[in-house]
């Protein structure tokens, strides 16, 4: 039996620290080691996933770009003389942790991998689905006395589960209780509970989603010592996991600190193979608590009394699955992000658990979810891995010097397995991520309809299918049709859109559906990633402005609507309009570019403009009172998308002219300055009073966004018949609850009296 600590050794452990030390830049300690070893099953000695130890923390290589290079530098760091081949797409299995280089390029001169191009430590835009392994020749660097002895038998924890002890709860899900189990090669063993703490059951619980460990009434796992005739009745009907199957134990005498988001992390023993020791316990059994984030969604059909919560201080967004996005926080009433600066799995594992999931499978950086917007509240976060918040970690207050929004942190957390996938899938498409939609209602499948089914609905299903989200919400599928499935069996779907499931949403009692036929069958398109679009609200501010513009110089702009319907009732071309005129600046913070749903055979050419209309609406702008009333109203076609100007380094890709693409890349921003035609709100017919400006992009969500709810702006908008004042503007999504609150009633807004 071994120690891990000692485990890792023989686990191909070799320490960089004798030869040159590697300083690093994310830490001021300079002298950090760097250690490989390899990983996975199934395999041999010399083989396996390829694992970097780096200021403390196990990562993996992602395998974009790997080369045979950088197989035989690794491999010699190993101890081996060479490389005889390399494997991509977590061949081995996926690793956990930090993916510590991505892109790596050698020439195969160097002495280190550390000596190769890269993006440098930890910035990578994979995920373990791609980490790289290594086969290298079976034969050792004479001299090469480092004590790590290679052995065949896999000596890590990759894998767990609970096994419901009960028979009759082996389809619930999730599973919250049960006895642990590990994987080994091709089975599943127990572990001892021999000196089994609470702190080992967090760490567990963490790996499988759940924020924290419950007690467990143990009395319910032990067998009753004299079986009377009642006792065997109650046996047989629970039929106890621990009573019909004899346990093969794996490991025992786990100690964990309760901060590890990895059991691999923990010091434990291993029994050896074949061995004739015996656990003196019983298995393991571990319960976990369900987060608020699950048991919300599982209660989301019930109708149940609402209780009032208290606001969160806390949020993920840009993600496209359950526990992950970018890391928001509510301070002084406002939302706001967190540099990367530092942040590890452990502030992430924080983060996750404070949100109801389990610890962090990964903590990334870079923006990697997506910008943010507005301020950013903390820097250089650290955490033990125990804090209940992340306002209990230490933290910097920053500058905007310090830090900008291509550094905000994200998360990746666990997440309970719900098993929603089993009820849904997707045929008929070139690509597995297309398709038409079909669904199991009790023991049958069956398609739906499409009448209604819009981007909302099918970002749901994409979303349950584990896809990302729904570029196309396809309501003709007769191009799909490869299944043998010919009844519908849901029609009337409406979501929300934050839904886990299509199920979950509301629909027909009965089916009922205009289109009937399997050409009018529901699809969609998904992807992995979505553009996200975000208005400019300080500018917004900064360039509103009154005009009274002559009639005669609008007869384009009325050709086009965007005048308000008095407009046509004046006295033409004498006289004039009052316009609310406005600067929009829209970014693209998402992770793909924006580009309009229809393609360029069916855009619309306006010859008076002279331009396309890619969208039919593009922006809304309205002027409401403060109990939402319209007063007047915008309307803002998709005049051109282009890349105005971008962000440093990056490059402009859509342009108008010449009949060219239209869209705004990830990082620009497509400028609409006051003086274009159509950039305004016709007031004419506003009596002064206090109102709210309201801008909304993309307002009939024709295209995906990773994000809509930051896709509306709200203002302050004080007109006293002669003059405009425009302020406090900001996102839908940018203050507190309360702080909105304030912002709907400020004073004189109710009797329209101008201060």
């Amino acid at each position: 039996m071994l120690h891990l600590s000692a485990s890792l050794w023989i686990l191909l452990t070799v320490c960089w620290a004798q030869q040159t030390p590697l300083p690093t830049t994310h830490s001021p300690n300079q002298n950090r080691g760097i250690k490989f070893r390899l990983a996975g099953y199934p395999r041999k000695h010399n083989e396996g996933r390829v694992e970097v130890f780096y200021n403390q923390e196990w990562g993996t290589i992602c395998d974009d770009d790997f080369t045979m290079e950088n197989a035989h530098i690794l491999c010699r760091h190993l101890g081996f003389t060479e490389a005889t081949g390399w494997t991509h797409s977590a061949k081995y299995g996926k690793g956990v942790g930090r993916i510590w280089l991505d892109n790596v390029i050698c020439s195969g001169s160097e002495k280190s991998i550390t000596d190769c191009n890269s993006r440098g430590w930890g910035n990578s835009d994979c995920t373990h689905e791609e980490d790289a392994g290594v086969i290298c020749k079976d034969e050792r660097i004479p001299g090469f006395i480092e004590p790590n002895t290679i052995e065949t038998e896999q000596r890590q924890v990759e894998e767990i589960r609970l096994r419901p002890a009960v028979s009759g709860a082996k389809n619930r899900l999730p599973v919250a209780e049960g006895i642990l189990e590990v994987k080994h090669k091709d089975s599943w063993e127990q572990v001892c509970d021999a000196g089994w703490t609470v702190k080992n059951s967090r760490v567990v619980c963490g790996m499988l989603g759940f924020p924290s460990d419950k007690k467990l009434n143990k009395n319910f796992y032990k067998s009753p010592p004299k079986q009377t005739p009642k006792q065997k009745e109650i046996k047989n009907n629970s039929r106890l996991y621990l009573e019909r199957q004899k346990p093969a134990f794996r490991l025992h005498s786990v100690q964990c600190t309760g901060s590890e988001v990895h059991l691999s992390l923990c010091p434990m023993d291993f029994y050896k193979v074949n061995s004739s020791s015996t656990c003196d316990g019983s298995p393991v059994v571990v319960s976990c608590s369900m987060g608020h984030a699950i048991s919300s969604s599982l209660l989301s059909n019930k109708k149940k009394k609402v209780t009032v919560q208290r606001e969160e201080t806390i949020r993920l967004k840009g993600g496209s699955r359950p526990g992950e996005g970018r890391v928001e926080i509510l301070k002084n009433g406002q939302w706001g992000t967190v540099c990367d600066d530092r942040w590890d799995l452990q502030a992430a594992s924080v983060v996750c658990r404070e949100l109801g999931f389990g610890s962090a499978k990964e903590a990334l950086t870079g923006a990697r979810m997506g910008q943010g917007m507005g301020p950013i509240h903390m820097n250089e976060v650290r955490c033990t891995g125990l804090e209940s918040s992340i306002w209990d970690c230490q933290y910097k207050n920053i500058t905007e010097e310090d830090c900008k929004h291509t550094e905000d942190a994200a998360v990746k957390c666990n997440s309970p397995y719900m098993g929603y996938e089993r009820t849904i899938r997707i045929v008929g498409g070139r690509t597995q991520f297309e398709g038409r939609v079909e669904v199991k209602l009790g023991a049958s499948w069956g398609y739906l309809c499409s009448d209604g089914w819009t981007t909302k609905e099918a970002m749901v299903a994409c979303r349950q299918l584990g896809l990302g989200y729904s570029l196309h919400a396809v309501t003709e599928t007769w191009y799909w049709d490869a299944s043998n499935v010919t009844q519908m069996v849901l029609s009337g779907v409406r979501c929300s859109g934050n839904e886990m499931s299509l199920q979950q949403c509301t629909h027909h009692g009965t089916v009922s559906c205009k289109n009937t036929g399997t050409r009018h069958a529901a699809g969609v398109i998904c992807s992995e990633t979505a553009s996200d679009l975000v208005l400019h609200a300080a500018l917004v501010q900064e360039t509103a402005y009154i005009e009274d513009r002559p009639l005669h110089m609008l007869y384009c702009a009325a050709e086009e609507n965007c005048l308000s319907s008095s407009a046509r009732n004046a006295n033409w071309p004498y006289g004039h309009r009052r316009l609310l005129r406005f600067s929009s600046q829209i970014h693209n913070n998402g992770r793909a570019d924006f580009r309009p749903k229809a393609g360029r055979h069916s855009w619309v050419w306006h010859e008076c403009h002279g331009h396309y209309h890619s969208m039919d609406i593009f922006t809304h702008y309205d002027l409401l009172t403060s109990n939402g009333t319209k007063v007047a109203e915008g309307h803002k076609a998709s005049f051109c998308l282009e890349d105005s100007d971008c962000q440093e380094l990056v490059s402009k890709r859509y342009e108008c002219a010449n009949f060219g693409e239209q869209g705004i890349t990830v990082g620009c921003w497509d400028l609409y300055r006051h003086d274009i035609d159509c950039q305004w709100i016709d007031i004419t017919d506003v009596k002064p009073g206090n109102y709210i400006l309201q801008v909304v992009i993309n307002p009939n969500y024709e295209v995906a966004e990773s994000d809509f709810t930051n896709n509306a702006m709200k203002c302050n908008c004080k007109y006293d018949g002669h003059r405009i004042w425009i302020h406090n503007c900001h996102l839908g999504d940018a203050f507190s609850e309360e702080a909105n609150k304030q912002f709907e009633q400020y004073r004189g807004q109710l009797n329209n009296q101008i201060i």
